[in-house]
């Protein structure tokens, strides 16, 4: 992969570009597909591809290829995309060279050894998880386990390489004839610590739990949100608001905020790219700058936007190592890494006399991300009476605002968990709108 790498920066730089940066990335991965309570088929792959940026008078040109052969080539094209386009006065340079820490967690041999009959088992395994309960089927799900090589050269001598494991398992189910309901559950991890029999059996205690649901009447109350529904509904709005290259373009409804107390002052929310374990964890961000600890509420105080190299300088400041990459075939843009909410924990159901609870949303794609306004669809619902799950709920939307749930966040579960780059324990939040 270096040989590969330095050829190409060196051809980029040959062709003229001022500087260069290669972005080369070689996954193993081997993936699973469930259909109707079968395996259905299962694919093993070995991808590399490289993306190479290029800056010409300012002007930076993007090119990207997976074949081996024509990585040089497509050095040369990303320098002459970048003579074609128009100077960039934003553009200050590719990051230098840093001193990276040391990371933990994040590779696990027996993933990366892993064989597919092994990966057959434990799908097997979430199967007859899924299936120990009577009357439950199984719809969809996936395994999948990746190894992975990341690696980033740059003219200014970034030099820095990760390597990475990941394991994941997903199971939908699906309970009941006349009034069907349904239910998933997931979980993924850096290395191999998922019980693949109790993540299927989860899903489909959830789904039995849900059967015989009743109505209810639009009110206002108390609401506890799983992990799932916190990450889908909080982070992917939140997240945008304080993404430094939507401020710069006015697209935030937290410009000029830092320093004002904007959420429960018991709340801190920071974004961690060295979490031991963490999903987002490596020793860089995608473009080669060195990980860090970034807080962006501190009790109840906003602190921080997330900044890439590119946003970073145009203000004139450091990046708080939040390039990411969608892929090799893509720049980098402004990302969150591992996103970890924090508040005081307790028995956070017992402690809720009247609510609601909701395992999953559906819309939160449909928010307003500048507003922080959503209406979304409640999944897996349950009313709370007297500290205990009750009834479950037959069909349910809420509405509200995100920036009005993080000052009205008064309670927290201790049932932390890591969903994709968020980890956050199940929320309680104050006078929340729902509609049956």
């Amino acid at each position: 992969m270096y040989d590969t790498a330095r050829k190409a920066l060196s051809a980029a730089l040959k062709a003229g570009a001022d500087e260069a940066e290669v972005y080369l990335v070689k996954s193993e991965v081997t993936s699973i597909d469930i259909r109707k309570g079968l395996i259905e088929g299962s694919k093993e792959n070995i991808n590399q591809g490289m993306g190479i940026r290029a800056v010409v008078n300012g002007a930076v040109g993007f090119a990207s290829t997976n074949i081996d052969r024509k990585m040089e080539e497509a050095a040369r094209t990303a320098v002459s995309s970048a003579r074609i386009r128009g100077r960039d006065p934003a553009w200050r340079s590719f990051p230098t060279d840093g001193k990276y820490p040391e990371i933990k967690d994040t590779f696990d041999p027996r993933i990366k050894d892993m064989e597919l009959d092994e990966c057959i088992e434990l799908s097997t395994n979430m199967l007859e998880g899924a299936s120990s309960l009577p009357d439950v089927l199984v719809t969809a799900g996936s395994f999948s386990r990746v190894a992975s090589r990341r690696l980033i050269l740059n003219s200014n001598g970034i030099e820095v390489e990760d390597r990475g494991t990941a394991i994941s398992g997903f199971v939908d189910v699906i309970t009941g004839q006349e009034e069907p309901t349904t239910a998933y559950e997931y979980d993924m991890s850096r290395k191999m610590d998922i019980d693949f029999f109790n993540l299927g059996k989860a899903a489909s205690e959830l789904a039995s739990m849900s059967r015989q649901g009743i109505s209810i009447e639009p009110h206002r109350t108390e609401i506890i949100l799983h992990p799932f529904a916190v990450a889908d509904l909080l982070t992917g709005i939140f997240s945008s608001a304080i993404d430094a290259d939507n401020v710069q373009k006015g697209r935030s409804s937290l410009i000029g905020r830092k320093g004002e107390m904007i959420a429960s002052e018991k709340l801190s929310i920071i974004d961690d790219g060295l979490l031991e374990g963490g999903l987002e964890t490596a020793m860089a961000d995608d473009e080669g700058v060195p990980s860090q600890t970034t807080p962006i509420i501190e009790k109840g105080v906003f602190k921080s936007y997330l900044y890439d190299n590119y946003t970073a300088g145009k203000e004139g400041i450091s990046s708080t190592g939040n390039a990411s990459r969608h892929s090799y075939s893509s720049p980098p843009s402004v990302g969150i890494r591992n996103f970890i909410i924090g508040y005081e924990k307790s028995n956070v159901i017992e402690d809720t006399d009247k609510g609601i609870y909701i395992n999953t949303v559906i819309g939160a794609h449909t928010a307003n991300y500048i507003s922080g306004d959503f209406s979304v669809e409640a999944r897996n619902a349950f009313t709370i009476e007297k500290g205990e799950l009750a009834r479950p709920i037959k069909s349910l939307m809420l509405a509200g605002n995100v920036f009005d749930i993080l000052r009205n966040i008064n309670g927290a579960g201790r049932d932390l968990r890591q969903v994709g780059g968020t980890v956050t324990p199940s929320l309680r939040i104050a006078d929340m709108s729902v509609v049956g």
